[in-house]
């Protein structure tokens, strides 16, 4: 498999269609599925289709950035092999209070007592995630119950059993601890929440906690450093001569 398109390479006519990756840096704000439709709506205006086939390897919340694997025409057919790679992300995790999408989408609606932690405390708390580990998703979550996403469940109000899952944590570090903020490293299997380990987080310290900022690092061997900016993607892609 050649190597994803990153932002010193050029993307070329046959790119378009015998299919490659692109390494994409997504903003905040913007859904994964949103970042799929503008390539998507752009790449068949350039060439003039109606249909075209665009997919991402792995999701992001809304809320978060960083890379996204972007699989255009055959390369769709790829995407399961960049999705099985490991991830890495950075982040921040607000303490002593909780909110029910575990991030910051929702604005808290527990909070707990201060006490005061060291940045070891923390730490020891992160260690007990590291390893093989059985997880619970949020309940605000794209996963499905019998063909429904969960988090219109969620919205809804209607109970939802969420099953614990196997997912492996290489490594979950705690950079920094300031004004009830740890900014955190997480290393991690495909599948992995890092919301339910912030919140894993906050119960392992019993201070309760979320994660208010989130952004992608790597996916396997592929850095962040290494993407478009989706602006400057769209760009390169309007000037290919055809």
């Amino acid at each position: 498999m050649d190597k994803p398109i990153g932002k010193n390479d050029f993307i070329l006519s046959s790119h378009l269609k015998d299919g490659a990756a692109l390494l994409i840096d997504k903003p905040i704000g913007w859904t994964s599925f949103d970042v799929v439709n503008k390539l998507r709506w752009t790449i068949r205006t350039k060439l003039g289709l109606r249909k075209y086939k665009v997919g991402h390897a792995g999701t992001l919340d809304p809320l978060a950035t960083g890379l996204l694997i972007i699989c255009i025409s055959k390369y769709t057919k790829k995407i399961e092999e960049f999705v099985g790679q490991s991830k890495s992300y950075v982040g921040d995790v607000e303490l002593f209070k909780t909110t029910p999408t575990y991030d910051a989408e929702m604005l808290p609606d527990c909070y707990y007592p201060y006490k005061e932690l060291t940045i070891e405390d923390i730490q020891n708390a992160a260690n007990a995630f590291v390893g093989e580990i059985e997880q619970r998703p949020p309940i605000f979550s794209a996963l499905k119950k019998n063909g429904v996403p969960m988090y219109k469940l969620a919205r809804q109000g209607k109970a939802v059993e969420i099953k614990t899952r196997p997912v492996t944590v290489y490594k979950y570090d705690v950079n920094s601890y300031d004004n009830e903020k740890a900014n955190i490293s997480v290393d991690c299997s495909k599948g992995t929440y890092i919301r339910s380990l912030a919140f894993d987080l906050g119960r392992e310290l019993g201070s309760g906690a979320y994660l208010s900022s989130l952004r992608r690092t790597a996916i396997g061997t592929f850095n962040v450093q290494e993407a478009w900016e989706l602006d400057k993607a769209i760009e390169a892609l309007n000037e290919i001569s055809l």
